[in-house]
Formats: structure tokens, C-alpha cells, sequence
């Protein structure tokens, strides 16, 4: 029978796009649904509560780990859904206050593989998170500023060389203006007031832009999705809604969502994929269900890891850029990501794993492979095999203009995607 997930829509999607523009405001996002779904939140530092069946989570900056138990075993493997928070964007400098030929700038940084161009003439917001002095303690404050107080703007065709574009250098042609004259306001001190806290007390922060353009339905039948950070909320939202059906329906295994912060940059921080986070919050969940070292390891020999990250759809207009044999259309399912030298997980057996739930799920499977001659992207899946040793599938919504300022996928793929998530994490039995 399958998981239902009927509240995953594209306009919901929509919303929880809009409501997440940094990192830290996706784990609020998702925070804020698991506690009305009466989960509690467990801090790291803290004794975790070992009274039979629970439903948790933590949050290590901009990543987040919910889980929910049923049964009293320590040895019950776990079927994870990875996802990661963090897309392509242009971020606040440490020293942001510029002044070039009378404007007032705010000096910007590419984060992850964005793509440039795409920044260019929108309307920005900034959003992120301060770390504030509060007495001999700091705590911290997110920020979203949701105005157009900033835009890159571009050169204009007349002053092109060959009137048909100019490089990007990531250094000179980036930065934001925010004013004119050739004394620059404190930009920090103006996103300290939106924040209402003294700038005088901002020990540091993590400030990146937002397009202020909303998530919306586009296209004659309004069959497509038109959004920033589809890479990879969309799989945040379709993981969350899988995750909450699946905990209604209990199967063989403990649920996990595990959504890591700096997959664009490689995921080597403490809150990344290549970090002890997932390995030791699922140890911890063993421990405190009374298991010992030996049932963490058993569990994990049981378990499996969906690796969610968005999948190149095949692109209209530049056909000849994908696998001939490989074609992926939106609105035409979930993807199966393979790559034989390992940029992507899947193996035999995690692609039966996820093939199968496909079809428990009633919703058609497209497989994946990259051009040979062209380099392939990575995700979280090859290190989180490596990481915890459990076998994991990468897999993915077919997308358009990946790591573009905004992005495009199918309307359809939406509650595809989470119905295959949601049957993923409820298998009948488990093991391998």
C-alpha cells in the first residue's frame, strides 16, 4: 500500500522555498513542522532521553538530523533520506563597504559553482545568520531582510568589445550597489538594525543574497516550477513530506532525514556530509534505545541511504549536451543517478532498493547517466557511504538550469518524488 503524501504540492513547494533563503532558515522551516508534529528538539551537548519510542531531531548550524522510533530494539536498521540546505549564491564579504566611481557597493563572494550571469539585474534580499555578544555569552539571530537593497548590475551591450557578453571576474564584477556618493554607509550596521540587535555587539556573521523574484507555477498549464535553490530544496521539501508520512506508517526500519549544510563547497565542515554528524547521531539513537557498539553496527549493516539531489533534465536547446541513450524528461518521474567512477553512489543493490520503492510507489523510474566527455557533478551519496559504511543510492528531481539564480522543474515531479521518498523509507523488510 502506498505512503500517502498528498500535501506534497508544487505550490507547496513553492512556499517552503520562499520561506528559506539561507541554509539556517530551511532547518527553521523544517524545525518548525516536526515541532507541530510533536517532535522535540535534542541538543549534542546534552544526555538524550532513552524512554521507548521517540521523535527528534537535532541541528548543527545549517544542517538538521530527525528521526522517528516505534519499536524498543537497539539493532533496528535505519533507512536514511539524505538532502543538503545549502545552493549557489553570492555571499557578504568580511569587510563589505566599497565605494567605486560614486556608487556604494557591497563587496560580494560566489558561494559553490553559481552561476554568474544569472545574478546579474535582480532585485536582491540578504538573509543568514549574526553572532551577537549577550553579556559573556553569544547567541544567535537570523536575519532575513526580504527588500531590494541590493543588485549586480550588468555592463551595458554598448560597452561589450564584441556586443555579444563579457567574463565575469568573480572579484571585480559581483559586487552589489546598495547606494550612490563616495562615502559608504556601514552595510552591517544596517542589517544589524533590521536584525534589532546593537551592531556594536556582532561578533561575526554569515550573510549571503536571496533573488526576491517569488517561487511561482509557470508555463501554458502551469505544469512547471519556477524557483531559486530548487538545488536542493527541492529535495529538502520532498524528503520532509516523505519523512512525516513515513513516521505514520511505520515499516522495518527507523526513518532518518538528514539534511547537510555545504555540499556546494565539498561538505568538509563540521556540519557537512564529510562530518561526524550522521554517524553519530545514528549511534547515539542506538544508544539510547539501550543497544551497545555491537547493535549500531548491525543496525548499520541493515540500513540504506537515499542520497537526494536534484538531476539534469535534458536540456531543449542544447540536446547534444546529454548521454544520447540517457534521455530524462520533467514531469516524468524520480532519477537513478549512476556514474561509473563513483561521483554518484548508486550500486546494484542501492538501485534495486530504490527502483523498488518507485514501484511500490506507483511512480515511473528514469535513469541517469552523465556524458563521458564531459565532467560530472558530485553529491553527498559517495562520502556518505564512506562516512557511515552504509550502501546508498543517489537519486534526484529532473531539474532545468542547475545552480542558475533561478531554476526550473515539473510540477508533477513534486509529489512523485516524495511518494518515491516516503516508500523508500518504509520497506516491508530489510537487510542485505
Amino acid at each position: 500500500m502506498p505512503v500517502s503524501t498528498t500535501d506534497a504540492t508544487a505550490a507547496g513547494l513553492c512556499a517552503f522555498i520562499d520561506q528559506s533563503p539561507s541554509p539556517f532558515h530551511v532547518c527553521r522551516t523544517v524545525a518548525d513542522e516536526l515541532d507541530a508534529r510533536g517532535f522535540t528538539r535534542l541538543f549534542e551537548s546534552q544526555p538524550w532521553p532513552s524512554d521507548g519510542p521517540s521523535r527528534h531531531y537535532v541541528i548543527r548550524g545549517g544542517s538538521l538530523v530527525a528521526w522517528a522510533t516505534a519499536d524498543p530494539s537497539g539493532a533496528t536498521p535505519f533507512r536514511v533520506v539524505g538532502a543538503h540546505t545549502d545552493s549557489p549564491n553570492l555571499r557578504v564579504k568580511q569587510h563589505p563597504d566599497l565605494v567605486s566611481a560614486g556608487w556604494q557597493l557591497v563587496g560580494l563572494e560566489p558561494y559553490g559553482g553559481a552561476w554568474l550571469n544569472s545574478w546579474l539585474d535582480r532585485e536582491l534580499g540578504v538573509s543568514g545568520r549574526l553572532s551577537v555578544r549577550d553579556g559573556n555569552t553569544v547567541r544567535e539571530r537570523l536575519v532575513r531582510i526580504d527588500e531590494p537593497i541590493l543588485r549586480v548590475p550588468q555592463l551595458a551591450i554598448h560597452l561589450s568589445e564584441d556586443r555579444k557578453g563579457v567574463t565575469l571576474d568573480p572579484q571585480r564584477h559581483v559586487n552589489a550597489v546598495w547606494g550612490v556618493g563616495y562615502e559608504s554607509d556601514a552595510f552591517l550596521d544596517f542589517v544589524a538594525g533590521r536584525a534589532e540587535v546593537d551592531p556594536d555587539e556582532v561578533l561575526g556573521w554569515e550573510l549571503m543574497t536571496h533573488d526576491l523574484t517569488p517561487s511561482r507555477l509557470v508555463g501554458r498549464d502551469q505544469d512547471l516550477v519556477s524557483a531559486p535553490r530548487l538545488d536542493n530544496q527541492g529535495t529538502c521539501f520532498a524528503g520532509l513530506r516523505a519523512f512525516l508520512a513515513a513516521i505514520d506508517e511505520p515499516g522495518a526500519a527507523i526513518p532518518v532525514l538528514a539534511m547537510f549544510d555545504h555540499e556546494e563547497v565539498g561538505s568538509q565542515s563540521d556540519r557537512g556530509a564529510q562530518s561526524d554528524l550522521l554517524p553519530t547521531v545514528l549511534e547515539r539513537i542506538v544508544l539510547a534505545r539501550g543497544g551497545g557498539r555491537a547493535d549500531y553496527l548491525a543496525a548499520s549493516a541493515g540500513s540504506v541511504c537515499a542520497s537526494g539531489d536534484m538531476a539534469h533534465a535534458t536540456h531543449p536547446n542544447y540536446p547534444e549536451r546529454h548521454e544520447p541513450a540517457h534521455r530524462i524528461e520533467v514531469n516524468g518521474g524520480p532519477v537513478l543517478k549512476v556514474n561509473q567512477n563513483l561521483r554518484y553512489a548508486t550500486d546494484a543493490a542501492g538501485a534495486g532498493a530504490f527502483a523498488l520503492a518507485c514501484a511500490e510507489a506507483g511512480v515511473p523510474l528514469q535513469r541517469y547517466v552523465h556524458r563521458a566527455d564531459l565532467p560530472c557533478g558530485s553529491t553527498i551519496g559517495p562520502m556518505t557511504a564512506a562516512r557511515t559504511g552504509i550502501p546508498t543510492v543517489d537519486v534526484g528531481a529532473p531539474q532545468l538550469a542547475m545552480h542558475s539564480a533561478r531554476e526550473l522543474m515539473g510540477a508533477a515531479d513534486v509529489p512523485a518524488y516524495a511518494a518515491a521518498l516516503a516508500a523508500f523509507l518504509t520497506p516491508e523488510v530489510t537487510g542485505r
